[in-house]
């Protein structure tokens, strides 16, 4: 079995104000998650906002460093002690998606450039390499590299540039791909596109995703696993069905309580928790 994703003892803590009246936020406390599997898997992480889970997510793409702990993603040490020191080789190992595709590329350079900077600096490829790899991963998420090629980020719906930042994001081949809030910013009858394409690089392309969101309708419909964060804590975590079916922790029935159904009447949403 492998270690698809691994946290050990992951902490964050932020110092706000003044060194003589500073004050201390635990964004991440303790975090210990443990994935093993011979097969890609989703990872679904959910929360209220300020739960930790863009932290966790912003940790494991190494954009925060961890005031304690460490991460292993297929066996290999990405986060804390010991692990990888090159960012090309981390970056062919884990790969982002960021929530909102339109701060992902400049709107002053063709999006398309995006895609072939990654396959030269990041694969090492040679430029006919390179646009074979950006035409194919373009192809994978149900784009045409010549309707991409040489257009602006005005020119593509919100859907279709988180697309095209799922193709940038496959080109190094990664084992893992962070999606933080993927489809947030994407219109309602838009989000499915997104999230049966991670279904289908899971099991096609055989890439995991830990897939960071607050909604736990398409948690379940995507994950495998499934993580409960409330105030940087992992409260409850398991099999998506099992956690989703049966709540152990209070913090969940509650998360799942927030769910509107054609059953019943709208609740109000939970106040952001931390």
């Amino acid at each position: 079995m492998t270690f698809i994703l691994k946290t050990e003892g992951l902490n964050k803590v932020y110092r706000l104000g003044s060194f003589v009246r500073s004050r201390k936020i635990q964004a991440l406390n303790d975090v210990n998650i443990t994935v093993e599997s011979d097969t890609p898997v989703v990872i679904a992480v959910v929360g209220e906002s300020g739960s930790g889970k863009t932290t966790l997510a912003k940790t494991l793409l190494r954009l925060e460093t961890p005031t304690s702990g460490r991460a292993i993603v297929y066996d290999r040490p990405v986060v804390g002690v010991g692990s990888i020191s090159s960012r090309k080789e981390f970056l062919s190992t884990v790969q982002p998606i960021f929530q909102n595709p339109f701060e992902a590329f400049s709107r002053y350079r063709p999006v398309d450039s995006y895609l072939h900077e990654t396959a030269r600096r990041v694969a090492n490829m040679g430029e006919k390499e390179a646009e074979d790899a950006v035409a194919d991963a373009l192809d994978s998420v149900g784009l045409d590299y010549r309707e991409v090629s040489g257009k602006y980020t005005n020119q593509f719906s919100g859907g279709e540039l988180q697309r095209i930042s799922v193709a940038r994001a496959l080109i190094p081949q990664p084992q893992l791909i962070v999606a933080d809030e993927p489809v947030s910013m994407i219109d309602a009858s838009r989000r499915m596109i997104i999230i049966n394409l991670f279904k289908r690089l899971r099991d096609e392309a055989g890439r995991s995703f830990v897939y960071i969101t607050h909604d736990l309708a398409t948690a379940y419909y995507i994950s495998d696993y499934i993580a409960v964060m409330n105030k940087g804590r992992v409260v409850e975590f398991g099999k998506a069905r099992e956690v989703m079916s049966n709540p152990q922790h209070d913090y969940t029935q509650l998360l799942l309580s927030s769910i509107p159904t054609t059953t019943s009447r709208w609740r109000p949403r939970l106040r952001a928790a931390g």
